[in-house]
């Protein structure tokens, strides 16, 4: 009876707003013990806290944040995949692999996962020269329903219609993300001999290299859309090369992109 008369005194000054800390001060019994009959009493009353669900705007109607999730797209179809589960793993995984060279893009990503799926934490795992970004969440592939068997190049790669939507309505963000997966920014040089002097020239560059045609298409796509012009470079590794050098695309590349950093 002791017992149970302290556990409707610790009970009822919880309900009051007090800490379990000051519960068991009061009434001289481990602060776990308190913990345990606070568990109780929510469980009780159906107010326990559980493990927050997955947010999903297509099972659930959840509101999403379409500019994060414009960048991580292109973050995504760039240099990102999706594990399903297996025996070791519970729940599918986002994973984009940052270069430890750009500690701010790393950081972005994280940024983006945290927005588009605000109950699950995304984690970083340590590699050589970089890290993997990860995200688990079981709606991952209805966020990305480009995902597949087989490599991105290999099968068609083209938006649904809602992700259209949202490319459209945030087209420089999409094209962030496929530069800081995919892409570049370096300093060109070429020369050029005038009157009897060779001269150095040096000019910006941007470049993005992905071996899917369709994935080029839709950043090609983009960028007619937002008016920089573009034009196709050697292909390198199997892959196509896609160079925006002229100086008012460049521009427009600077005031919404930038380098990497």
């Amino acid at each position: 009876m002791t017992t149970l008369s302290l556990r409707d005194q610790a009970v009822h000054l919880l309900r009051r707003g007090f800490s379990n800390a000051d519960v068991a001060r009061r009434l001289k019994v481990p602060i776990g013990t308190v913990g345990a009959w606070k568990r109780y009493d929510l469980s009780k009353r159906g107010k326990a806290p559980g493990r927050k669900r997955s947010t999903c705007p297509h099972c659930y109607g959840d509101e999403l944040s379409r500019a994060a999730y414009a960048y991580l797209l292109g973050l995504y179809l760039g240099d990102g995949h999706i594990l399903l589960p297996n025996e070791y793993r519970r729940a599918q995984s986002l994973q984009i692999t940052c270069d430890d060279k750009w500690p701010g893009i790393m950081d972005s990503v994280e940024q983006a996962m945290r927005i588009v799926l605000p109950n699950n934490t995304p984690c970083r795992v340590r590699r050589t020269g970089c890290r993997d970004v990860k995200v688990y969440s079981n709606h991952l592939t209805c966020l990305f329903p480009q995902h597949g068997p087989g490599k991105k190049h290999e099968r068609t790669i083209a938006l649904e219609p809602w992700q259209q939507e949202i490319v459209d309505a945030h087209p420089w963000e999409f094209l962030r993300g496929l530069i800081h997966s995919d892409g570049c920014r370096i300093t060109n040089w070429a020369t050029r001999t005038v009157a009897g002097v060779t001269k150095r020239y040096e000019y910006p560059r941007y470049f993005f290299t992905n071996t899917s045609t369709d994935i080029i298409g839709l950043f090609t796509a983009t960028l007619d859309a937002v008016g920089v012009r573009w034009r196709n470079a050697s292909r390198s590794n199997g892959g196509f090369n896609i160079s925006i050098a002229r100086r008012d695309s460049v521009a427009l590349m600077d005031a919404h992109i930038g380098p990497k950093y």
